[in-house]
Protein backbone atom coordinates (compact mmCIF):
# COMPACT_ATOMS: atom_id res chain seq x y z
CA UNK A 1 0.00 0.00 0.00
CA UNK A 2 2.88 2.03 0.77
CA UNK A 3 3.67 1.88 -3.41
CA UNK A 4 -0.03 2.79 -4.39
CA UNK A 5 -0.02 5.32 -1.46
CA UNK A 6 3.15 7.45 -3.33
CA UNK A 7 1.82 6.78 -6.87
CA UNK A 8 -1.49 8.14 -5.66
CA UNK A 9 0.56 11.23 -4.52
CA UNK A 10 2.74 11.49 -7.81
CA UNK A 11 -0.67 11.26 -9.72
CA UNK A 12 -2.22 14.49 -7.82
CA UNK A 13 1.07 16.29 -8.18
CA UNK A 14 0.62 15.61 -12.29
CA UNK A 15 -2.89 15.47 -13.09
CA UNK A 16 -6.27 16.98 -12.35
CA UNK A 17 -8.31 14.50 -10.27
CA UNK A 18 -10.15 13.30 -13.34
CA UNK A 19 -11.06 10.24 -15.01
CA UNK A 20 -12.36 9.27 -18.46
CA UNK A 21 -13.31 6.48 -20.43
CA UNK A 22 -11.57 5.68 -23.72
CA UNK A 23 -13.14 3.48 -26.74
CA UNK A 24 -11.08 1.86 -29.25
CA UNK A 25 -12.28 2.26 -32.56
CA UNK A 26 -11.86 -1.19 -34.33
CA UNK A 27 -12.22 -1.00 -38.20
CA UNK A 28 -11.78 -4.79 -38.76
CA UNK A 29 -11.63 -8.06 -36.37
CA UNK A 30 -8.74 -10.01 -39.29
CA UNK A 31 -5.36 -9.88 -38.71
CA UNK A 32 -2.46 -11.39 -41.11
CA UNK A 33 -0.12 -12.86 -38.66
CA UNK A 34 -3.25 -14.31 -36.34
CA UNK A 35 -0.46 -16.35 -33.72
CA UNK A 36 -0.11 -14.06 -30.96
CA UNK A 37 -1.02 -16.76 -28.40
CA UNK A 38 -2.99 -14.71 -26.28
CA UNK A 39 -5.36 -12.98 -29.36
CA UNK A 40 -8.75 -14.21 -30.19
CA UNK A 41 -7.98 -13.83 -33.96
CA UNK A 42 -5.53 -16.56 -33.59
CA UNK A 43 -8.49 -18.96 -32.87
CA UNK A 44 -9.91 -17.84 -36.26
CA UNK A 45 -9.79 -20.11 -39.48
CA UNK A 46 -6.90 -19.74 -41.22
CA UNK A 47 -8.94 -19.45 -44.63
CA UNK A 48 -11.09 -16.45 -43.63
CA UNK A 49 -11.39 -13.77 -45.63
CA UNK A 50 -10.03 -10.18 -45.15
CA UNK A 51 -13.06 -8.35 -46.18
CA UNK A 52 -15.46 -9.96 -44.38
CA UNK A 53 -14.00 -8.98 -41.34
CA UNK A 54 -13.96 -5.19 -41.76
CA UNK A 55 -16.63 -3.16 -40.19
CA UNK A 56 -18.69 -0.72 -42.40
CA UNK A 57 -17.66 3.52 -42.79
CA UNK A 58 -20.75 4.24 -41.37
CA UNK A 59 -20.64 2.31 -38.20
CA UNK A 60 -17.18 3.16 -37.31
CA UNK A 61 -18.67 6.78 -38.43
CA UNK A 62 -21.53 6.59 -36.18
CA UNK A 63 -19.50 5.48 -33.35
CA UNK A 64 -16.75 8.39 -33.88
CA UNK A 65 -20.40 10.38 -33.44
CA UNK A 66 -21.03 9.18 -30.52
CA UNK A 67 -17.76 9.35 -28.77
CA UNK A 68 -17.15 12.67 -29.08
CA UNK A 69 -20.78 13.74 -27.94
CA UNK A 70 -20.60 11.47 -25.19
CA UNK A 71 -17.16 12.63 -24.51
CA UNK A 72 -15.46 9.39 -24.86
CA UNK A 73 -11.79 9.34 -25.82
CA UNK A 74 -10.70 7.04 -28.74
CA UNK A 75 -7.64 4.85 -26.89
CA UNK A 76 -6.80 4.37 -30.50
CA UNK A 77 -7.85 2.74 -34.29
CA UNK A 78 -6.86 -0.13 -34.64
CA UNK A 79 -8.24 -3.47 -36.53
CA UNK A 80 -5.34 -6.29 -37.06
CA UNK A 81 -2.21 -5.74 -39.09
CA UNK A 82 -2.87 -5.90 -43.28
CA UNK A 83 -6.52 -5.22 -42.33
CA UNK A 84 -6.63 -2.46 -44.45
CA UNK A 85 -4.59 -1.19 -47.22
CA UNK A 86 -2.49 1.91 -47.25
CA UNK A 87 -5.22 3.57 -49.56
CA UNK A 88 -7.89 1.95 -47.21
CA UNK A 89 -6.27 4.21 -44.61
CA UNK A 90 -5.51 7.02 -46.27
CA UNK A 91 -9.34 6.98 -47.37
CA UNK A 92 -10.65 6.49 -44.17
CA UNK A 93 -8.74 9.02 -42.21
CA UNK A 94 -10.23 11.82 -43.28
CA UNK A 95 -13.63 11.25 -42.75
CA UNK A 96 -13.10 9.27 -39.38
CA UNK A 97 -11.31 12.52 -38.25
CA UNK A 98 -13.90 14.91 -39.07
CA UNK A 99 -16.67 12.57 -37.08
CA UNK A 100 -14.75 12.62 -33.80
CA UNK A 101 -13.26 16.03 -34.03
CA UNK A 102 -10.01 14.94 -33.51
CA UNK A 103 -6.92 12.62 -34.29
CA UNK A 104 -6.41 9.85 -33.66
CA UNK A 105 -3.62 7.11 -32.12
CA UNK A 106 -3.47 4.61 -34.88
CA UNK A 107 -2.40 1.28 -33.76
CA UNK A 108 -2.01 -1.09 -37.02
CA UNK A 109 1.19 -2.96 -36.45
CA UNK A 110 4.68 -1.38 -37.25
CA UNK A 111 4.20 1.45 -39.84
CA UNK A 112 7.60 2.88 -42.38
CA UNK A 113 8.42 6.44 -42.23
CA UNK A 114 6.19 7.06 -45.83
CA UNK A 115 3.45 5.92 -44.00
CA UNK A 116 3.78 8.02 -41.06
CA UNK A 117 4.41 10.95 -43.04
CA UNK A 118 1.13 10.11 -45.21
CA UNK A 119 -0.71 9.43 -42.04
CA UNK A 120 0.49 12.25 -40.01
CA UNK A 121 -1.85 15.11 -40.78
CA UNK A 122 -4.55 12.81 -39.24
CA UNK A 123 -2.91 11.45 -36.09
CA UNK A 124 -1.70 12.43 -32.32
CA UNK A 125 0.87 9.05 -32.55
CA UNK A 126 1.67 5.96 -32.96
CA UNK A 127 0.98 2.64 -30.45
CA UNK A 128 3.50 -0.50 -30.72
CA UNK A 129 1.45 -3.26 -29.88
CA UNK A 130 4.48 -4.91 -27.80
CA UNK A 131 2.28 -6.27 -25.32
CA UNK A 132 5.52 -7.90 -23.27
CA UNK A 133 9.37 -6.67 -23.13
CA UNK A 134 10.99 -9.44 -22.55
CA UNK A 135 12.33 -10.51 -25.16
CA UNK A 136 12.21 -14.43 -24.84
CA UNK A 137 8.49 -14.46 -23.73
CA UNK A 138 7.86 -12.11 -26.35
CA UNK A 139 8.91 -14.42 -29.29
CA UNK A 140 7.01 -17.57 -27.27
CA UNK A 141 3.35 -15.09 -27.30
CA UNK A 142 4.23 -12.82 -30.81
CA UNK A 143 5.93 -15.27 -32.87
CA UNK A 144 5.27 -13.44 -36.36
CA UNK A 145 5.37 -9.79 -34.87
CA UNK A 146 8.98 -9.11 -33.49
CA UNK A 147 9.81 -6.07 -31.41
CA UNK A 148 12.37 -4.38 -33.47
CA UNK A 149 9.82 -3.30 -36.45
CA UNK A 150 7.89 -1.18 -33.35
CA UNK A 151 11.29 -0.31 -31.88
CA UNK A 152 12.53 1.39 -35.39
CA UNK A 153 9.00 2.92 -35.75
CA UNK A 154 9.08 4.84 -32.93
CA UNK A 155 12.58 6.49 -33.30
CA UNK A 156 10.36 7.52 -36.86
CA UNK A 157 7.51 8.79 -35.66
CA UNK A 158 9.57 10.84 -32.83
CA UNK A 159 11.91 12.42 -35.35
CA UNK A 160 8.71 13.47 -37.15
CA UNK A 161 7.42 14.95 -34.38
CA UNK A 162 4.20 12.64 -33.48
CA UNK A 163 4.05 10.44 -30.19
CA UNK A 164 4.41 6.91 -29.29
CA UNK A 165 2.37 4.60 -26.99
CA UNK A 166 2.78 1.17 -26.34
CA UNK A 167 0.22 -1.44 -25.19
CA UNK A 168 1.49 -3.79 -22.13
CA UNK A 169 -0.40 -6.99 -20.81
CA UNK A 170 -0.43 -8.66 -17.92
CA UNK A 171 -1.06 -12.27 -17.10
CA UNK A 172 0.87 -13.76 -20.40
CA UNK A 173 4.13 -14.68 -18.54
CA UNK A 174 5.44 -11.65 -17.66
CA UNK A 175 7.59 -11.28 -14.24
CA UNK A 176 8.22 -8.30 -11.84
CA UNK A 177 11.97 -8.46 -12.90
CA UNK A 178 10.83 -7.55 -16.53
CA UNK A 179 10.00 -4.09 -14.75
CA UNK A 180 13.53 -2.53 -15.66
CA UNK A 181 12.69 -3.13 -19.14
CA UNK A 182 9.52 -1.38 -19.66
CA UNK A 183 10.96 1.53 -17.75
CA UNK A 184 14.21 1.74 -20.61
CA UNK A 185 11.56 1.33 -23.47
CA UNK A 186 9.39 3.76 -21.74
CA UNK A 187 12.38 6.01 -21.43
CA UNK A 188 14.37 5.51 -24.59
CA UNK A 189 12.18 5.46 -27.07
CA UNK A 190 9.95 8.46 -25.76
CA UNK A 191 6.85 6.58 -24.53
CA UNK A 192 3.87 9.07 -23.63
CA UNK A 193 1.35 6.90 -23.60
CA UNK A 194 1.21 2.84 -21.93
CA UNK A 195 -2.18 1.17 -22.38
CA UNK A 196 -1.68 -1.37 -19.44
CA UNK A 197 -3.98 -4.45 -19.64
CA UNK A 198 -4.76 -7.78 -17.66
CA UNK A 199 -5.01 -10.69 -19.99
CA UNK A 200 -8.58 -11.70 -21.32
CA UNK A 201 -8.38 -16.00 -21.38
CA UNK A 202 -9.89 -16.37 -25.09
CA UNK A 203 -11.59 -19.34 -25.96
CA UNK A 204 -9.17 -21.11 -28.42
CA UNK A 205 -6.31 -19.77 -27.58
CA UNK A 206 -3.42 -21.09 -25.00
CA UNK A 207 -4.50 -19.12 -22.39
CA UNK A 208 -8.45 -20.24 -22.15
CA UNK A 209 -8.10 -21.87 -18.93
CA UNK A 210 -5.30 -19.81 -17.30
CA UNK A 211 -6.35 -17.74 -14.17
CA UNK A 212 -7.19 -13.62 -14.53
CA UNK A 213 -4.36 -11.86 -12.83
CA UNK A 214 -5.51 -10.61 -9.39
CA UNK A 215 -6.12 -6.49 -10.11
CA UNK A 216 -3.42 -5.86 -6.96
CA UNK A 217 -0.99 -7.06 -9.35
CA UNK A 218 -2.21 -5.26 -12.46
CA UNK A 219 -2.08 -1.82 -9.90
CA UNK A 220 1.34 -2.93 -8.90
CA UNK A 221 2.54 -2.53 -12.61
CA UNK A 222 0.48 0.74 -13.04
CA UNK A 223 2.07 2.37 -9.65
CA UNK A 224 5.62 1.29 -10.34
CA UNK A 225 5.27 3.17 -14.41
CA UNK A 226 3.52 6.01 -12.20
CA UNK A 227 6.27 6.30 -9.99
CA UNK A 228 8.86 6.47 -12.38
CA UNK A 229 7.67 8.04 -15.14
CA UNK A 230 5.17 10.79 -13.02
CA UNK A 231 3.52 12.41 -16.64
CA UNK A 232 3.24 9.57 -18.67
CA UNK A 233 -0.40 8.86 -19.36
CA UNK A 234 -1.43 5.60 -18.58
CA UNK A 235 -4.93 3.76 -19.27
CA UNK A 236 -5.75 0.80 -17.73
CA UNK A 237 -7.84 -2.24 -18.93
CA UNK A 238 -11.43 -3.25 -17.12
CA UNK A 239 -14.47 -5.03 -18.72
CA UNK A 240 -17.83 -6.13 -17.34
CA UNK A 241 -16.62 -8.37 -14.68
CA UNK A 242 -13.83 -6.26 -13.14
CA UNK A 243 -15.26 -3.34 -12.79
CA UNK A 244 -14.80 -3.48 -8.86
CA UNK A 245 -10.90 -3.20 -9.80
CA UNK A 246 -11.04 0.29 -10.95
CA UNK A 247 -10.29 2.09 -7.59
CA UNK A 248 -7.19 0.46 -7.12
CA UNK A 249 -6.36 0.55 -10.58
CA UNK A 250 -7.12 4.47 -10.71
CA UNK A 251 -5.58 4.82 -7.19
CA UNK A 252 -2.52 3.01 -8.41
CA UNK A 253 -1.92 6.02 -10.78
CA UNK A 254 -4.03 5.16 -14.13
CA UNK A 255 -5.54 7.95 -15.92
CA UNK A 256 -8.32 7.00 -18.06
CA UNK A 257 -9.82 3.51 -18.60
CA UNK A 258 -11.17 1.39 -21.59
CA UNK A 259 -12.44 -2.26 -22.00
CA UNK A 260 -15.53 -1.58 -20.97
CA UNK A 261 -18.60 -2.60 -23.38
CA UNK A 262 -20.19 1.21 -23.77
CA UNK A 263 -22.50 1.08 -26.06
CA UNK A 264 -23.86 -2.73 -25.27
CA UNK A 265 -23.97 -1.48 -21.45
CA UNK A 266 -24.52 2.29 -21.51
CA UNK A 267 -27.17 3.08 -18.90
CA UNK A 268 -27.47 -0.25 -17.44
CA UNK A 269 -26.39 -1.12 -13.77
CA UNK A 270 -22.86 -1.62 -14.57
CA UNK A 271 -22.38 1.35 -16.46
CA UNK A 272 -23.50 3.21 -13.18
CA UNK A 273 -21.44 0.94 -11.07
CA UNK A 274 -18.60 2.33 -13.24
CA UNK A 275 -19.73 6.24 -12.42
CA UNK A 276 -19.72 4.95 -8.88
CA UNK A 277 -16.41 3.37 -8.77
CA UNK A 278 -14.79 6.79 -10.03
CA UNK A 279 -16.15 8.31 -7.01
CA UNK A 280 -14.81 6.25 -4.87
CA UNK A 281 -11.66 6.67 -6.18
CA UNK A 282 -11.91 10.40 -5.79
CA UNK A 283 -11.70 11.40 -9.06
CA UNK A 284 -14.31 13.06 -11.10
CA UNK A 285 -16.01 11.74 -14.35
CA UNK A 286 -15.29 13.35 -17.89
CA UNK A 287 -18.15 12.53 -20.20
CA UNK A 288 -20.71 9.80 -19.16
CA UNK A 289 -21.75 6.43 -19.33
CA UNK A 290 -25.48 6.40 -18.63
CA UNK A 291 -26.86 10.07 -20.01
CA UNK A 292 -28.12 10.56 -23.38
CA UNK A 293 -28.32 14.14 -24.16
CA UNK A 294 -30.67 15.19 -26.11
CA UNK A 295 -29.47 17.16 -28.85
CA UNK A 296 -29.97 17.48 -32.93
CA UNK A 297 -28.01 14.45 -33.86
CA UNK A 298 -29.34 14.60 -37.57
CA UNK A 299 -27.20 18.26 -37.51
CA UNK A 300 -24.18 15.99 -36.18
CA UNK A 301 -24.24 13.43 -39.29
CA UNK A 302 -24.90 16.43 -41.75
CA UNK A 303 -21.42 17.86 -41.10
CA UNK A 304 -19.98 15.18 -41.99
CA UNK A 305 -17.82 15.13 -45.13
CA UNK A 306 -19.33 12.56 -46.86
CA UNK A 307 -22.15 11.90 -49.99
CA UNK A 308 -25.72 12.01 -48.68
CA UNK A 309 -26.20 8.00 -49.31
CA UNK A 310 -23.38 7.28 -47.20
CA UNK A 311 -24.87 9.92 -44.63
CA UNK A 312 -27.91 8.29 -44.94
CA UNK A 313 -26.41 5.16 -43.89
CA UNK A 314 -24.62 6.62 -41.39
CA UNK A 315 -27.84 8.27 -39.62
CA UNK A 316 -29.89 4.51 -39.73
CA UNK A 317 -26.33 2.91 -37.71
CA UNK A 318 -26.68 6.32 -35.29
CA UNK A 319 -29.92 5.48 -34.04
CA UNK A 320 -29.75 1.61 -34.31
CA UNK A 321 -27.08 2.51 -31.46
CA UNK A 322 -29.01 5.34 -29.64
CA UNK A 323 -32.25 2.93 -29.87
CA UNK A 324 -30.34 0.34 -27.74
CA UNK A 325 -28.94 2.89 -25.63
CA UNK A 326 -31.83 4.82 -24.75
CA UNK A 327 -33.86 1.50 -24.11
CA UNK A 328 -31.28 0.66 -21.53
CA UNK A 329 -31.72 4.25 -19.70
CA UNK A 330 -35.19 4.13 -20.25
CA UNK A 331 -35.83 0.38 -19.12
CA UNK A 332 -33.18 -0.97 -17.00
CA UNK A 333 -32.64 1.89 -14.79
CA UNK A 334 -35.49 4.37 -15.37
CA UNK A 335 -33.81 7.59 -15.86
CA UNK A 336 -34.02 10.27 -18.31
CA UNK A 337 -32.05 11.83 -20.94
CA UNK A 338 -30.57 15.14 -19.88
CA UNK A 339 -30.66 17.95 -22.11
CA UNK A 340 -27.70 19.70 -22.73
CA UNK A 341 -26.62 22.55 -25.41
CA UNK A 342 -25.13 21.14 -28.54
CA UNK A 343 -22.02 19.77 -28.05
CA UNK A 344 -18.47 20.82 -29.96
CA UNK A 345 -16.23 19.19 -31.23
CA UNK A 346 -13.25 18.30 -28.95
Amino acid sequence: MDLFDQAAAVYEASFPMETWFERALFFSWYCSIRDCTFCFMSAQPKNIEPKTMRRSTESLLAEAILCRVLGWDSGFLSGGINAFTPADMKQLLPTLTAAYGNKFWLNVGPLPRNLLESYRPYLSGVVGALETVNPLLHKKICPSKPMEPYLRMFDEAHALGLQNAMTFIVGVGETKEDLPLLLEIIQRYHISKIHIYSLIPEKGTIYTEKDIPEPLYQAWWIAQVRVHCPTISIQCGIWKDRIAALPILLKAGANSFSKFPATRLFGTARAHDVEQQVACAGRSFRGTLTKLPVINWEDEVQRLPVTDAIKQRVHQKLHQYLGRMQRNVTCGSNLLPVKTGRVPAV
